[in-house]
């Protein structure tokens, strides 16, 4: 079973990444960081409430809201977990979104959070990572922080919405922009209507 790390930061946008997890933990596990500033984020964007005391009782949250077991969660500040290092192999890493924090921490290699750390990992053992920057518009700084990520190898897949699809609902919306996502990370879905299908 391939293993993927999604992390969630503090950007408006989280249904993107929920997507893109609800369509992983179909086939595979799933290692999960959400940053503190995400929880009021999916809050008021969402309705969804993981706010918990402890890793396990966010992690029941997100198994029961997923009706999953194959997704584990942790808490951005645990560098004890199997993500934070190389030897722990998995296929690859989403950041969706990813805030302006989370890339210029990634883009400098300052691993202040097991986001970063993770993220770190991917770029040194060669795997793929794939960072979604959610902000309008970007300055200078946010351009030169994923052009530098881009010419290493990582993947930058802005939420950027699609219309040729004729979508009917702002699901159909969130459905193409993971979808998208997803196809940079070569992982199989049928969540949205292709061009020419």
């Amino acid at each position: 079973m391939k293993k993927y790390v999604v992390a969630v930061t503090g950007a408006s946008g989280p249904v993107v990444g929920l997507r893109v997890i609800k369509e992983l933990a179909k086939t595979a596990e799933v290692y999960l960081v959400l940053s503190e500033q995400s929880f009021s984020i999916l809050r008021h964007e969402t309705g969804i409430d993981w706010n918990g005391k402890s890793e396990e009782e966010v992690q029941r949250k997100i198994r029961r809201h997923f009706k999953s077991k194959k997704i584990f969660a942790y808490h951005e500040k645990n560098f004890y977990a199997p993500i934070a290092s190389g030897s722990f192999k998995t296929d690859g890493m989403f950041i969706v979104p990813c805030s302006m924090k989370s890339l210029a921490g990634i883009a400098s290699g300052y691993s202040n959070s097991l986001i970063e750390r993770a993220a770190d990992v991917a770029i040194k053992e060669g795997r793929p990572l794939i960072i979604s920057p959610r902000e309008i518009p970007f300055s200078p700084i946010h351009l030169e922080n994923m052009l530098k990520l881009s010419r290493i190898g990582v993947k930058i897949v802005p939420p950027v919405l699609g219309f040729y699809h004729a979508p009917e609902s702002i699901d159909d919306l969130v459905d193409f922009a993971a979808g998208k996502i997803l196809d940079v990370m070569g992982v199989s879905h049928h969540i949205f209507k292709r061009w020419g299908s």
